[in-house]
């Protein structure tokens, strides 16, 4: 791609993004939303791969549906109230549809359908955008108006894309498609305490987002998208795939790791709003996701010599990747959980 087409229509995400951070009124951040979705789509779209090709409308219809509903439910709830502020969303139908709307373009189930079909017709660093950046804006709209949706549609959707991540998963054998159902798991977890503690909901977004970041990339630096590639990842760079191991139980959410953070604080958290099942129910549905994490750590570093796996195992060559993104969200991943309190210090 043409380099300053490329520095447009990353500008072009950056101001969408902002946009919508930046407003107060419904008409400015639906319109940052749609700057977001016009200026992902030619990079999604930039290698004219037919599977490429088919992410990029499954993408595009899905945003425009969800576009669509937003300003549908803004409109209704002006001409109910007169009121254009985010901050007033005080009909109950323009909410709960605004909420749906919201929940489809961050691919929360029961409306995730398109997350890991998308996902997997995209290259690795096109994809991390999709599963970081633009998780950005419509959770800044969620946030501002938590307080206006009701609670119980905000518990079934946490609950529901909870354990949907996690079942999702479990027959995956391409990588992308399984960072997609754990993207929706994580969404899961940020939804579910969103009305108790918004703070924690930034909280588990920033870890959500340093570890998909560490995952993606190490992907694209051993060129693996198959549990089989990544099988033989060791032979090629075995500390790589040893950290690859730990991101990947850090997204799990096993302590020392960070990913244990959002997850240890968001069910002290319901525990405390005297929600013992919901609690445990999140908590069982992260075994489920972890069980497939743990697929990936067997195949990445218990089938290799002398066990013997069926693929031909690549040469170590000399790699021309820049490897300091990649160094900076490892250790993010792998090792702010003594930061905890710091943490909680600074978002409360």
């Amino acid at each position: 791609m043409n380099p300053y087409v490329l520095v447009i229509l990353l500008s072009s995400l950056g101001l969408g993004t902002t946009l919508t951070f930046a407003s107060s009124h419904w008409l400015l951040a639906w319109m940052g939303l749609e700057i977001n979705t016009l200026a992902i789509t030619p990079l999604m779209a930039q290698h004219h791969h037919p599977r490429a090709v088919e992410a990029t409308t499954k993408y595009f219809l899905t945003q425009a549906t969800a576009a669509a509903m937003i300003l549908f439910a803004s409109t209704t709830n002006a001409w109910m109230t007169g009121e254009w502020s985010i901050y007033d969303l005080s009909n109950p139908i323009a909410s709960a549809m605004f909420m749906a709307a919201l929940a489809l373009k961050i691919g929360l189930a029961p409306v995730h359908f398109w997350m890991p079909e998308v996902l997997q017709g995209l290259d690795l660093l096109t994809g991390l955008i999709l599963s970081t950046w633009q998780k950005l804006a419509p959770f800044a709209l969620i946030i501002q108006t938590a307080h206006t949706i009701d609670p119980l549609m905000l518990t079934m959707l946490g609950l529901t894309s909870t354990l949907v991540g996690g079942w999702g998963g479990l027959n995956q054998t391409q990588l992308r498609k399984i960072l997609a159902y754990s993207s929706i798991a994580h969404m899961g977890w940020m939804i579910i305490v969103i009305q108790y503690a918004p703070q924690l909901t930034l909280i588990a977004l920033g870890t959500y987002i340093a570890m998909t970041s560490a995952a993606f990339l190490t992907l694209k630096m051993s060129l693996a998208t198959k549990i089989s590639t990544l099988a033989t990842t060791w032979s090629k760079s075995p500390v790589l795939a040893s950290t690859t191991a730990l991101i990947l139980l850090s997204l799990g959410g096993l302590p020392p790791l960070t990913g244990f953070m959002p997850k240890w604080m968001i069910l002290q958290e319901l525990a405390k709003q005297d929600l013992p099942i919901i609690a445990t129910t999140m908590a069982l549905a992260a075994l489920i996701s972890l069980y497939f994490y743990l697929r990936l750590c067997y195949a990445m570093t218990l089938t290799i010599s002398p066990n013997t796996t069926n693929s031909a195992t690549p040469w170590r060559t000399q790699t021309t990747q820049v490897s300091l993104p990649l160094a900076l969200f490892t250790t993010a991943t792998l090792g702010l959980l003594p930061m905890t309190p710091a943490i909680l210090m600074l978002a409360t």
